[in-house]
């Protein structure tokens, strides 16, 4: 089945991590045995050619930099024109891989339609670009306010105001606190450039402060239940029916301690936390009975988001094993409708209507 997933690190993997998208998976983690600077050394499951195999033609794919103020201990650049740096060699890399024929930038109702009657042609996935849509997350890189059409000009079709901690549009995870004027002003230049806001790590204040404040397409692209694990990383229940009232689609995230309760990073392993792939059916049922439909939910992996099967389901080898998860529904009682939706559709709806 067609797949999109709708958050992967793919530039931060290539420049921070050094890693080479376009070789087979098993070369990639074989140049990284012994290195210890990363948790997930030797442990990635995202490649452009396991994206192929994986039959996932549309991704999309992020910049970030984060701004660290004094006395944040959090990583991150210390001004927001060095973060703005590091998204300019990110966007040159996914300029590089469209040079080199390995992606194609999707940004507008035309160019999406293109791809998918491209992609989805009958002939074989092997060699095909992947398609990816450019979103930001964390908005400390945009120095000012005006860059963020700079941005646009480039391609950046969406954006997630605040990452991790106090940022300087909005706070995100574990932090508390509002937008303030600074943020009410980037989503005023969003609304009016038609760049979708991404929910995602949005702390509570600033979540619901962004839905009063924006008037354009929400969408959440990585975002898991509250209800199942209750940290402030994922969503109440009320969070969830205030963004599918809005018409967003949440993307299911992979990232085992978002998955299952109690999950401790260097200690847990996914066996020993019983962490498989049914637990991502787990938060994707969940919404959907809370919605009473199966319209809001899609595909938001963040695989090799800074963590590799150290800290994703048992099960899952490489992205390509994202094919399981459509049998996964089926035991569930969804139809094939709910599955192509959920799957793939749904994100297609969102965008066909947020670009039309």
């Amino acid at each position: 089945m067609f797949v999109i997933d709708a958050h992967l690190d793919l530039s931060m993997n290539a420049l921070e991590w050094n890693r080479d998208l376009t070789r087979p998976l098993a070369e990639l983690n074989s140049r990284e045995e012994g290195l210890t600077d990363k948790p997930d050394r030797a442990r990635a499951v995202v490649t452009l050619p396991e994206l192929r195999k994986g039959n996932i033609g549309l991704v999309v794919a992020t910049q970030i930099g984060r701004y660290v103020a004094p006395g944040n201990p959090l990583p991150g650049w210390h001004s927001p024109e060095q973060a703005w740096a590091q998204t300019q060699g990110q966007v040159a890399w996914y300029k590089a891989m469209e040079d080199a024929g390995e992606m194609v930038q999707v940004n507008n109702l035309a160019s999406l339609e293109k791809h998918l009657t491209y992609w989805n042609n009958g002939t074989s996935t092997e060699n095909k670009a992947i398609g990816y849509i450019l979103s930001l997350e964390g908005a400390d890189s945009i120095v000012t306010v005006q860059h963020l059409e700079r941005a646009y000009n480039y391609g950046l079709r969406a954006v997630g105001p605040a990452h991790y901690g106090p940022g300087r549009y909005a706070q995100g995870t574990d932090a508390t606190g509002y937008m303030g004027p600074k943020g009410h002003e980037l989503l005023k230049e969003m609304e009016r450039l038609n760049i979708i806001l991404d929910a995602t790590h949005l702390c509570d204040d600033s979540f619901w402060e962004a839905l009063d404040h924006f008037n354009g397409h929400v969408w959440a692209s990585h975002n898991n239940c509250r209800a199942l694990v209750n940290h402030n990383r994922q969503y109440s229940d009320d969070m969830i029916k205030a963004l599918t009232e809005r018409g967003a689609v949440i993307g299911a995230a992979l990232d085992a301690w978002m998955m299952v309760p109690g999950w401790v990073r260097g200690v847990s392993t996914p066996k020993g936390m019983n962490c498989n792939m049914e637990v991502m059916v787990n938060h994707i049922d969940h919404i959907c009975q809370i919605v009473g439909n199966a319209l809001h939910v899609g595909m938001g992996t963040d695989l090799d988001g800074a963590f590799g099967r150290e800290q994703c389901p048992y099960d899952l080898e490489t992205i390509a094993d994202l094919q399981k998860v459509p049998n996964l529904l089926k035991k569930r009682g969804y139809t094939d409708l709910d599955i192509e939706n959920m799957m793939h559709g749904n994100w297609l709806r969102f965008l066909r209507n947020a670009w039309a």
